[in-house]
């Protein structure tokens, strides 16, 4: 059972944790330092307790104690109870949900773990925008993909911000980085996948034809700004592009994944007509 700890000096070392959470350079140094990470609100504090990451503490306002009391008891973690305006002063930023839980971060899978049994998979190369990261995974997630595999260059999935607009979603999708970006594709392949790269190419075909047929999908998503790299494009066993209306040429990487999960998903993987 949780150890309930009232608060009421913003300096407590005790709150180290939870210090600076707008401070992105401050925050990936430190998580990176102590292998944790941040969860915020209700569900998502929720979520990452059942998915089995320890709890380090947690940080609550008082009127959340007994939404989250049943997690508190699975665990002998300290949990620090302070005004909402106190937090606010110690975390940089209104705790509106009113909780935070600071875990430790578990090893990450190997690629051929996350592939073991999937059919479906999302590659994301380059996208370095938290929330691009974390609503990639929420489509995902939603969608039926099976796991993700990111780039070394990927923004962090359990960044506070990615975790949160992920409602979770990290939680309970297999993910992991690749251990090359070079050789990413050809070991999909080893693996039975098929990648489909979206792409703006002139041998793209609209994605619903591009992944008919296909057993395993390897999809393949580009950074925010340039899109895929022309080794990715090129290496890419298809190209694949989103029919839109005339004059618009490209979605958010974030609201493409969404689309591309949702046709891969529905796919026919008999042999094409």
């Amino acid at each position: 059972m949780a150890t309930y700890v009232e608060i009421s000096d913003p300096s407590d070392p005790r709150l180290d944790d939870y210090r600076r959470l707008r401070d992105v350079q401050l925050r990936q140094s430190l998580e990176a330092e102590h292998g944790l990470f941040l969860a915020e609100g209700e569900k998502v504090v929720r979520r990452a307790a059942e998915a089995g990451f320890p709890v380090r503490s947690f940080l609550m306002a008082p009127r959340w104690l007994e939404g989250l009391g049943d997690v508190m008891d699975a665990t002998d973690a300290p949990c620090y109870v302070l005004d909402e305006s106190l937090a606010e002063e110690v975390t940089g930023f209104h705790v509106h949900r009113g909780a935070l839980a600071s875990l430790a971060r578990t090893p990450l899978p190997a690629v051929e773990e996350v592939l073991q049994g999937a059919t479906t998979v999302v590659v994301c190369e380059d996208i370095v925008d938290h929330t691009n990261v974390g609503a990639v995974f929420r489509s995902a997630a939603a969608l039926g993909v099976d796991g993700v595999l990111l780039a070394p260059r990927c923004a962090d999935p359990l960044y506070r911000r990615a975790v949160k607009v992920a409602m979770g979603a990290v939680f309970a999708l297999p993910w992991t980085r690749l251990p090359s970006w070079y050789g990413a594709l050809p070991l999909l392949n080893q693996h039975g996948f098929t990648t489909v790269a979206l792409t703006l190419a002139e041998d793209s075909v609209p994605i619903e034809e591009a992944v008919a047929g296909l057993d395993k999908v390897g999809l393949l998503l580009g950074s925010e700004g340039h899109g895929l790299s022309p080794h990715w494009e090129r290496t890419a066993d298809r190209r694949a592009i989103i029919p839109m209306r005339a004059g618009i040429d490209s979605l958010n990487v974030a609201a493409a994944s969404a689309v591309a999960c949702y046709e891969t998903a529905r796919r026919d993987t008999g042999p094409p007509a």
